[in-house]
């Protein structure tokens, strides 16, 4: 097994879940997730996501081989006031040692959010930048206008 189809094989045997139970969930056929799991044939880029979500784990623990512990996915609440604040002006804070300087005290608009990162939207001194962000390195986030 390589890298990736061990931790799909082991995540997914950790939830209980079997191959078939697995390739349902992800529109795929049972002999596809044996492959996945076996490194014959690698999952399309475009399914990653997908089988991260279903494995409720981050795409950089599947991924990536120096992640060596699971990235705790953002919780569903979260997820949910995150997707709310979509369109909308928010200033963000962050935590100390994830400091975003482009950002700092800017008032910025969630153009996207999926998951663990959202893409923003500041004008700054510079210009108008779009910025993808991991949502773990966010403090708080401050609704200050509607969409536009």
């Amino acid at each position: 097994m390589n890298g990736l189809g061990n931790k799909i094989a082991t995540k997914r045997k950790d939830l209980g879940m079997t191959q078939i139970d697995f390739a349902e969930k992800l529109n795929v056929t049972r002999q596809t997730v044996s492959r996945w799991e076996a490194g014959t044939v690698m999952p399309d880029i475009e399914k990653i996501p997908d089988i991260a979500a279903v494995l409720d784990v981050s795409c950089d623990y599947l991924l990536k081989d120096d992640v060596a512990e699971e990235t705790p996915v953002i919780s569903k609440g979260v997820s949910r006031l995150m997707l709310d604040a979509k369109g909308k002006t928010v200033r963000l804070s962050f935590f100390e040692d994830e400091a975003d300087l482009d950002l700092f005290n800017t008032d910025c608009r969630i153009l996207d959010f999926e998951g663990n990162w959202i893409k923003v939207e500041a004008r700054t001194k510079k210009g108008t930048i779009e910025k993808l962000i991991p949502v773990s390195s966010i403090l708080s986030v401050e609704i200050i206008g509607e969409e536009e």
